[in-house]
C-alpha cells in the first residue's frame, strides 16, 4: 500500500486542507497490533488525531485502552465508550471538577489520571470525598524528560502515603520516554533499556507497598518497536495511526506509512525565483525550525524562505515551470499539532474525495463537559 496523491476530483477542496486515507490508517492500526502481539496492551494515545472515526477503526481492531491529553479528548473517549481511558495529566483545579463529571456522565469508561505530587491526591481525595468518586491513578515517573513526573528516587516515598489515602485507588506507573529519538536504533534501545529497567524496579516495589498489581505503561513512538517486546508493559504509541515524516526518517525499523496530506496551492509568483503558496503556520505545526514543517511529495527540491500565518514563501530556479494554482502536496513533520490546526479531515477512497469528512472534535478545549 502506498499513499496515492494524485486523487481525481482535487479541484474540488480549497486550500490549505489535510486529506485522509482511511485504508492507510487502518493498515497502520493492524501493524501496529501486529507489532505487540497482544492487543490487550496497545494503549494508543489519541492526541494526534482527536476523532471519533480513528476511535473506531481502533475498537474493531479490539484496542480498548487509550490515552489522552486533555479533558475533551477524554470525553471523545467517554462518547465511544471505551473500556479504558488515561488522562495523561495532572488534574488541578477546575480540570479535577471536569474529570469528576466525565466519571459520572460515562460510566462505561473507566477513567483514570496522572498525579506526581502528594498535593494532588490530597485535593482529588478531597473532591472524591464530596462527590462520593473514587479516582483512579498512575504514578508519573519523571526517566528522564524533565517534564512532569516525580524523580525515581522520591516514587516509592509517594506510593508509600498514597496507598493510605482515602478516594484514591493506585493502578500503576506511567513512564513516558518522549525524550527517546535517536535516528541510529541500536542507541535509541539502549536508551529505552535503561529508562524501562528504572521504571520496571519501581513497578515490582510498588507491587510490594501496595499488596497489589501494579500496571506499566511506557512508550512514545520512537521507542513502541521495543517496547512492544516486553510482555509485562502496556504501550502507548499515538501517531501511528496518521505516522507523519518526522518519525519515517527517524523509526525506519517500523512500516509506517503516512495517511494524511496537506493539500495546498500557488498563490503568487513575487519574484523570479520565488513563489508562495497558502500553507502558513495556521496550517502547518511550525515548532520545529522552517526547513523541518512540512516535506512535499511532489515538490521535494524547493528551498524554504520564510513563512508568516498565511503564507509560506519558497525558493526555485529562474525560469522554473510552477504556476498559479498548481497544488503541493505535502508530509507533516509533525502530525499532531498539525491535525490540531484543522477542523476536519477530508477523506480519500479509491483516488476520489469521497465528501466526508472527519470532523477533528477534540481539537476544542471542551465538547460538553
Amino acid at each position: 500500500m502506498k499513499l496515492n496523491y494524485n486523487f481525481h476530483n482535487i479541484s474540488d477542496l480549497d486550500s490549505p486542507s489535510l486529506v485522509v486515507f482511511p485504508e492507510i490508517v487502518k493498515d497502520n492500526i493492524k501493524k501496529a497490533v501486529e507489532m505487540i502481539g497482544d492487543v490487550s496492551r496497545l494503549r494508543p494515545h489519541i492526541k494526534t488525531h482527536k476523532t471519533l472515526e480513528v476511535i473506531k477503526l481502533c475498537q474493531a481492531e479490539g484496542i480498548e485502552k487509550y490515552k489522552c491529553a486533555t479533558i475533551a479528548e477524554a470525553e471523545l473517549l467517554g462518547i465511544c465508550e471505551v473500556k479504558d481511558a488515561l488522562l495523561a495529566y495532572q488534574p488541578i483545579g477546575p480540570k479535577a471538577i471536569r474529570f469528576g463529571k466525565l466519571i459520572e456522565k460515562y460510566p462505561k469508561t473507566q477513567f483514570s489520571c496522572l498525579i506526581d505530587n502528594l498535593d494532588v491526591a490530597y485535593a482529588i481525595a478531597e473532591l472524591g470525598q464530596k462527590t462520593k468518586q473514587i479516582f483512579s491513578v498512575y504514578i508519573d515517573l519523571n526517566i528522564g524528560q524533565n517534564r512532569t513526573g516525580i524523580e525515581p528516587n522520591l516514587a516509592i516515598d509517594l506510593i508509600e502515603k498514597l496507598v493510605n489515602i482515602p478516594n484514591i485507588i493506585l493502578l500503576g506507573i506511567h513512564a513516558y520516554d518522549g525524550q527517546i529519538h535517536n535516528e541510529n536504533f541500536e542507541k535509541r534501545q539502549n536508551e529505552a533499556d535503561k529508562v524501562y529497567l528504572i521504571a520496571e524496579n519501581i513497578r515490582q516495589e510498588a507491587e510490594k507497598v501496595a499488596g497489589s498489581k501494579i500496571n506499566l505503561i511506557m512508550s512514545g513512538s520512537p521507542t513502541y518497536s521495543i517496547h512492544a517486546k516486553r510482555k509485562n508493559i502496556d504501550c502507548s504509541p499515538g501517531t501511528f495511526v496518521f505516522w507523519d515524516k518526522g518519525y519515517t526518517d527517524i523509526c525506519a525499523e517500523q512500516a509506517f506509512l503516512p495517511a494524511v496530506l496537506l493539500v495546498t496551492r500557488i498563490i503568487s509568483l513575487p519574484t523570479a525565483n520565488y513563489i508562495c503558496i497558502d500553507l502558513g503556520y495556521k496550517s502547518v505545526a511550525a515548532e520545529n525550525e522552517l526547513t523541518r514543517r512540512v516535506y512535499f511529495q511532489n515538490a521535494p527540491d524547493l528551498k524554504f524562505i520564510s513563512q508568516s500565518e498565511e503564507h509560506l514563501v519558497l525558493g526555485s530556479n529562474e525560469g522554473h515551470t510552477y504556476k498559479i494554482g498548481d497544488i503541493l502536496y505535502g508530509t507533516p513533520i509533525h502530525i499532531c499539532p498539525t491535525v490540531a490546526l484543522h477542523e476536519k479531515l477530508y477523506v480519500v477512497e479509491n483516488e476520489q474525495l469521497t465528501g466526508e469528512t472527519w470532523k477533528v472534535l477534540a481539537r476544542n478545549r471542551t465538547i460538553e463537559i
